[in-house]
């Protein structure tokens, strides 16, 4: 994966390695930038998911572009030896919800998923990623109820597995966030090793068309919060709702 070259900026080499990072899952970021191995125990290793249908055009054409929001660096689908088509596993079946959407795609249920990630040339330490994932609109429906479920469930932590990496979870708290659409948002403390970094989630439902968005702060640096930026989030909406009226 290679981010797009801007003509009016030298985006930082962190930058850049966060932007091409950005596009796979928070727990993908984790084992790869903070990771340490899972402890031996009863956890079995974590089953690839289905290869999901090609993303319809529709779909495609939907989802952010370089020029859609300034002042970010995008990169696009990750390299297929990345792992983006598995899930992290939850040590508890309660949370399995809230572990699976961090996954390739939000959950199986997913009849496609394109993906982008973005990285703030202002704040290299920040990276984001906006996904668009087609469902049969029972399945989107049931997802959202799902999350707002696990979410009642698992306030205090949980942990995920893939790849042999374990990444902790704390301070799990469901979170107000202004956008249009049926959503839930939540952010959690992500630990591997090394310092603890911060993330937000923010799964939308328009129509039959999923709509995530994740965060991750990788600085090591105050603040000890982070947010998706809300350009990203309405730029990606709006954008949604001209290309397939969602």
């Amino acid at each position: 994966m290679r981010p797009k070259a801007s003509a009016r900026a030298t985006v930082p080499t962190r930058a850049m390695v966060l932007t091409r990072a950005a596009v796979l899952v928070l727990t993908a970021l984790l084992a790869g930038v903070a990771c340490t191995a899972a402890p031996e125990g009863p956890a079995g290793p974590v089953t690839a998911r289905a290869p999901a249908s090609p993303p319809p055009n529709g779909l495609e054409r939907a989802a952010l572009a370089a020029d859609d929001v300034p002042g970010y660096e995008i990169s696009g689908a990750p390299a297929p030896d990345t792992g983006a088509d598995r899930a992290p596993r939850a040590d508890r079946a309660a949370c399995a919800p809230l572990a699976e959407v961090m996954g390739g795609a939000p959950d199986d249920r997913a009849r496609a998923t394109v993906s982008r990630g973005l990285g703030a040339r202002r704040n290299p330490g920040l990276a984001v990623s906006a996904s668009l994932s087609a469902y049969a609109p029972p399945d989107a429906r049931r997802l959202i109820e799902r999350l707002r479920t696990a979410l009642a469930h698992c306030g205090t932590a949980f942990d995920t597995l893939l790849d042999g990496h374990r990444a902790t979870y704390q301070d799990v708290r469901a979170e107000p966030y202004q956008v249009r659409g049926e959503s839930v948002s939540w952010t959690a403390t992500a630990t591997g090793q090394g310092a603890p970094a911060p993330v937000h989630l923010v799964v939308v439902r328009r129509g039959a068309t999923i709509v995530r968005f994740m965060a991750i702060d990788l600085s090591g640096r105050a603040p000890v919060t982070v947010a998706v930026p809300h350009d990203i989030a309405d730029r990606q909406l709006d954008k949604l709702a001209r290309i397939l009226g969602a």
